[in-house]
């Protein structure tokens, strides 16, 4: 295991406003991944955590989000009032991405999304708005559905992973898959699993295949 340089950070999004996110640099990084976290979830999803640090492993680093501010998320607890606005998450998202281009530590690293369940579509929406800036997008349990007529703009190599007892987001993702025009799409379909992929095994599954993906994509020679 490379060593790994973390921060927490805060990530301006307005005039007043921050995001926090937790920032890990593998020693001789070779890319970059940003986390964009479903609905109701935030940086410390288990199940994130697990597929960043196998990406950790294989000399990437990470960039985990909230993409909601703390007032919000609060707010959200109770209302789910901002979880499905995808037009928001997603400018944060970009507005992540612009905050790395402005970092020297990470200026010439080649940069990925992952994103789970709504996160996935506003990883696709700000992959569509910066097609020069994203490399690899990967998908867990998405709903690129929510990105709408973007998915069209995509142009970007994109994973998108399904469990195989999740039948309702198959459909979605298999529908999503069709509207895109990227030259590389690939859906996953991974034996056994639920939405969650909690069943044994699985989630190594997803950590093997978003590894494998991204350093396919992302992984340049560090300089």
């Amino acid at each position: 295991m490379p060593a790994i340089a973390s921060a927490s950070v805060a990530i301006p999004i307005g005039s007043a406003q921050r995001i926090e996110a937790d920032l890990h640099l593998p020693e001789r990084a070779c890319g970059l991944v940003v986390f964009a976290h479903g609905s109701g979830s935030s940086r410390f999803s288990s199940r994130n955590r697990a597929v960043a640090d196998a990406l950790h492993q294989r000399r990437l680093g990470t960039l985990l989000l909230d993409l909601l501010t703390r007032e919000e998320e609060q707010l959200d607890k109770y209302t789910a009032e901002y979880r499905f606005d995808i037009e928001r998450l997603a400018e944060r998202v970009i507005a992540a991405t612009d905050w790395l281009h402005d970092r020297d530590d990470v200026l010439e690293m080649p940069i990925g999304y992952f994103g789970a369940s709504t996160g996935a579509a506003a990883a696709l929406i700000a992959a569509a708005e910066r097609p020069y800036s994203i490399e690899a997008v990967v998908s867990r349990s998405g709903r690129p559905d929510l990105a709408g007529a973007a998915l069209r703009r995509v142009k970007t190599p994109t994973l998108l992973i399904v469990g195989e007892n999740d039948e309702p987001v198959i459909e979605m993702n298999e529908a999503a898959k069709a509207q895109m025009t990227a030259a590389h799409v690939t859906l996953v379909i991974v034996p056994g699993a639920s939405h969650l992929f909690q069943e044994p095994g699985t989630l190594d599954q997803v950590e093997r295949l978003a590894s494998d993906w991204c350093v396919r994509c992302l992984g340049r020679p560090p300089a």
